[in-house]
């Protein structure tokens, strides 16, 4: 059962139905990961602007969905995963990539991701030369880390919540 409530649309305040309403825009419904957010404006903003900074960096969407996928695999996020199995195959990845993204091992980015996550940034000089050595460059790497702090939050937020996965849903 659902522990923080998605907000029905009428009953967000006013400056988070406008950002509501771009996201119903964009993917025709809204999740709710993102009426639940709704509760707390500034951490839907906050969400919102950092991801959409991050979706006009470095990282492609392919990329970004392997870190997401990765992220909400070690944090168990039942809610994300159902949402980034659905985007990662829209964004390319295959049943088996999505697989391989989820255990942090389909590539650099997945590896990096689950080193991240596993050591909290405390990656060893071999770790990170490594990453760099398959291609990353450092701003990829800084924004693999940003793109965790993202997916953190919602991992987090939907755990706690345990929101109700309005996504086809996937075994954890």
């Amino acid at each position: 059962m659902t522990r923080i409530t998605a907000l029905p649309f009428e009953q967000t305040a006013a400056s988070a139905q406008a950002q509501l309403e771009g996201i119903r825009k964009g993917l025709g419904f809204v999740p709710n990961t993102f009426a639940t957010l709704a509760h707390a404006p500034a951490a839907l903003s906050g969400y919102l602007a950092l991801s959409q900074a991050l979706g006009k960096g470095t990282l492609d969407a392919r990329a970004r969905e392997v870190v997401a996928l990765a992220s909400s695999q070690v944090n168990g996020c039942e809610y994300c995963l159902a949402a980034h199995t659905l985007f990662g195959s829209k964004a390319g990845l295959s049943d088996a990539d999505i697989r391989s993204a989820r255990d942090g091992e389909l590539d650099v980015v997945a590896r990096l991701t689950r080193q991240v996550i596993d050591h909290r940034g405390r990656l060893t000089d071999a770790q990170l030369q490594a990453a760099r050595q398959a291609g990353l460059a450092d701003a990829a790497i800084v924004e693999v880390v940003a793109n965790v702090a993202l997916m953190t939050l919602t991992n987090y937020l939907n755990n706690l919540a345990e929101t109700d996965v309005d996504f086809p849903p996937v075994a954890v």
